[in-house]
């Protein structure tokens, strides 16, 4: 019954009240206070906060599933993951989601904007020697010896396909260090009004880096701006799309008789869906997938079929992504030029800020404040005017109520 009611709630409910599940901070609630009993400036504040939608649309605030149904459009894809969207690539329409804008650990996932912050900034023939803490760094690596120095194209490569956290460091390192590379990386994020996202690492480790989803978190709608972003540039194409590439190293003994002064072996690409793989998806442009204990199953991806392109993401999902993935782009190629967008994928440039975000791992929602936003808190101004606080701690108990039922984490 529970889920019968959330289920309608999604699809009935007016949408400035689905803005105020998503949206605390810029949302009202009318039974609280209403035209008739509100003081001008309270009416005022209240009916300028609810117009502050979700960066993308009023619909993408939703903690559920979002679909507007239409002939010839199937039913919502049901996968066991916590947030997810398909859009199409091309309009950047988005097609259908679950609670696209909920914020949750990224995991690996956020290598999709290391490298979007950095592919300008670092020429690809540099060499890069790697630092001693850069080799020995938690998790996946490519293997790396400060003995060396590295291209960052063979850097990139590594990066995206096979998910090495020393690259990730070490091309933290050839950009002027972490401290840097974060505010870069941030920065590049509120560009594109990825506005979901904070990165705390440039490899998207968390609990071995002392961080949670309050210091490093994106979004599956972020996500898909990332790579849609991304794959504009054709190097960064080439990184995610890669399936085999030979990484150096230091000679063999072999190899040193034989007077060569740089080894290598080859590396493999960690996206299942590429062709010729295990789960290989017809069209599939490339993608990335992430893992921690923490974070779960996440993954972003892209496909072009029919001379259209679907953009897919999830996260926090309970098993290894390429099936839900197939799930996803088979339901946008099915839908797309049929269902009705749900909203979209806005392009880089002047975008309403989000007042507030859900974190999509048990913390209260609050204002996500990222290094340089000054996007200030939404509670001022719901609190302006005659009994303001009144109207701001009934529309917070009255949101709390709605997070603690409806919340899918929990």
């Amino acid at each position: 019954m529970r889920r019968t009611r959330r289920a309608a709630t999604t699809f009935t409910v007016p949408l400035a009240a689905a803005s105020l599940i998503a949206a605390p901070v810029c949302a009202a609630a009318p039974a609280t206070a209403s035209p008739a009993t509100a003081s001008p400036a309270t009416a005022n504040a209240v009916a300028g906060a609810a117009a502050a939608d979700p960066v993308g649309g009023a619909q993408l605030g939703s903690r559920g599933v979002v679909l507007n149904p239409a002939a010839g459009v199937p039913g919502a894809p049901k996968i066991k993951a916590a947030s997810w969207i398909i859009a199409d690539g091309d309009t950047g329409e988005v097609l259908a989601a679950k609670d696209p804008h909920g914020q949750y650990l990224p995991a690996s996932t956020l290598k999709t904007l290391t490298t979007l912050a950095l592919i300008t900034k670092l020429d690809p023939n540099k060499m890069v020697r790697p630092s001693q803490a850069a080799c020995d760094v938690e998790g996946t690596k490519v293997g790396m010896t400060p003995k060396m120095q590295y291209k960052v194209s063979d850097l990139f490569h590594a990066l995206m396909m096979m998910s090495a956290n020393d690259a990730a460091v070490t091309l933290a390192e050839a950009n002027g260090g972490m401290k840097k590379t974060l505010a870069d990386m941030n920065a590049e994020a509120r560009r594109i009004n990825a506005r979901d996202t904070l990165a705390g690492s440039p490899n998207g480790l968390d609990k071995d880096l002392g961080l949670t989803v309050k210091t490093q978190h994106t979004s599956a709608y972020d996500l898909a701006l990332i790579l849609r972003e991304g794959l504009r540039n054709p190097a960064y194409h080439g990184y995610v799309s890669k399936i085999d590439h030979w990484f150096p190293a230091p000679p063999t003994k072999k190899q040193k008789k034989k007077g060569k002064k740089t080894g290598g072996y080859p590396i493999h690409t960690h996206n299942r869906m590429l062709p010729g793989q295990a789960h290989d998806y017809a069209g599939m442009l490339g993608g990335k997938n992430g893992y921690t204990e923490n974070a779960r199953q996440t993954f972003v991806a892209a496909a072009r079929r029919g001379g259209h392109t679907i953009v897919i993401s999830l996260m926090r999902a309970d098993m290894p992504p390429s099936t839900y993935a197939k799930q996803l782009l088979d339901w946008g190629f099915k839908a797309r030029g049929k269902a009705k967008p749900v909203g979209t994928l806005v392009p880089p440039g002047d975008a309403p800020a989000p007042q507030t975000k859900n974190d999509g791992d048990g913390v209260l929602p609050g204002v996500n404040v990222l290094p340089g936003d000054d996007s200030g808190s939404g509670w001022g101004l719901i609190a302006a005017g005659g009994g303001g606080g009144v109207l701001a701690a009934g529309v917070l108990a009255y949101v709390l109520r709605r997070r603690r039922h409806d919340d899918p984490t929990r």
